[in-house]
């Protein structure tokens, strides 16, 4: 199996409390489909028009070369390497396994339906951080495997495993996973995590360079209680409408928005982990979906803690809040059995 990680000693930073002061929302995962934006060409016209926040690791910088060795890309199939084919990321984590987001993979169809990609619609790009043509291996993919819980509608379960055609004949490294009790102890608030990932700089501007962010683990209770203020604040002015054209008293009013509040499911499930700064400003976005967050360990090296999962959207409505406190992250270590029971079944 894959490499696995149990627990080990850890160090964690003292931090204040969570205070968000804008609304925000995460985007619409039926319509979030970052394969057929590239597929479409709308990435490399948004990219040229350069007036919007874009897909990319927001506030951080340019990584080493060589670094973050266990980093792919995942690229359009028959497309030439580059920025405009480019869809998502992800990680190595065996010679011939890839992971990434099931988002990334599960494309909505013309009836309303999904469905997976085929095996030829993706190229795995190994062994480079530079999306430039002649860099890297470009490797075919035999096979792509989505969670059975992932649904096209929703971001729970965001975990898919890609078997490439063959291993890689380039200069690589897998990155280990957590077992659950290692991981229990990574998802705990202040624990130091970098996010690594290719797309737009600040301004839309196209890079293809990879970028890393440092940012740190905020507590799933404190991320969860920010989106729904920022949701009932949205939902509020919709809400008085309602009350005032119906004529509902106030008492039954408040009644009501508060059996509202206490139905309201949580954005951040037990299945993330919430990831970001408390001043903002520093998170993974759109074009990093399916990418590695890791985290430091004693004695040197990373453990892969997270996938990127979702952002939250820009106010304007068009791509993501570049001042946003977090972003989520599929918890790798509560998917364990079933990346084992895939890879078993499929040797």
């Amino acid at each position: 199996m894959f490499r696995l990680l149990s627990a080990l000693a850890l160090t964690f930073f003292a931090t204040p409390l969570l205070a968000e002061d804008k609304p925000f929302s995460p985007p619409n995962p039926a319509t979030a489909s970052p394969y057929l934006y590239a597929k479409s060409g709308a990435k490399a016209v948004r990219a040229a028009q350069a007036t919007e926040a874009g897909a990319k690791v927001i506030g951080g910088e340019v990584a080493a070369e060589g670094a973050w060795p266990w980093q792919v890309a995942l690229l359009v199939g028959g497309a030439p390497v580059g920025t405009d084919a480019q869809f998502c990321g992800g990680s190595l984590v065996m010679d011939r396994w890839v992971l990434t987001a099931a988002h990334c993979i599960h494309m909505p169809q013309s009836d309303g339906s999904f469905a997976d990609l085929k095996p030829e619609e993706v190229s795995i790009l190994v062994g480079t951080n530079t999306l430039t043509p002649g860099s890297g291996e470009l490797i075919p993919t035999e096979a792509i495997f989505r969670h059975p819980s992932y649904s096209g509608t929703q971001f729970d379960y965001d975990i898919a495993l890609i078997k490439l055609a063959r291993a890689p004949q380039v200069a690589y490294q897998t990155i280990e996973v957590p077992d659950a009790e290692y991981g229990d102890l990574l998802n705990r608030q202040g624990v130091t995590t970098i996010v690594t990932g290719w797309g737009l700089t600040e301004g839309a501007q196209p890079s293809p360079q990879l970028r890393q962010a440092r940012i740190q683990v905020l507590d799933r209770a404190l991320c969860n209680t920010a989106m729904l203020e920022a949701k009932a604040q949205d939902a509020a002015e919709g809400f008085g409408y309602a009350v005032q054209t119906l004529g509902v008293a106030d008492e039954d009013a408040y009644a009501i928005w508060d059996e509202l509040m206490a139905r309201a499911p949580d954005a951040v499930s037990e299945n993330m982990i919430c990831s970001g700064t408390f001043e903002g400003g520093k998170t993974s976005c759109n074009g990093d979906s399916g990418g590695p967050l890791v985290v430091p360990v004693e004695g040197g090296g990373y453990i892969q803690a997270g996938i990127v999962s979702w952002g939250l959207s820009a106010t304007t409505g068009r791509g993501c809040e570049e001042t946003a406190l977090f972003s989520a992250y599929t918890d790798i270590s509560k998917f364990v059995p079933w990346l084992n029971e895939v890879i078993a079944a499929n040797p």
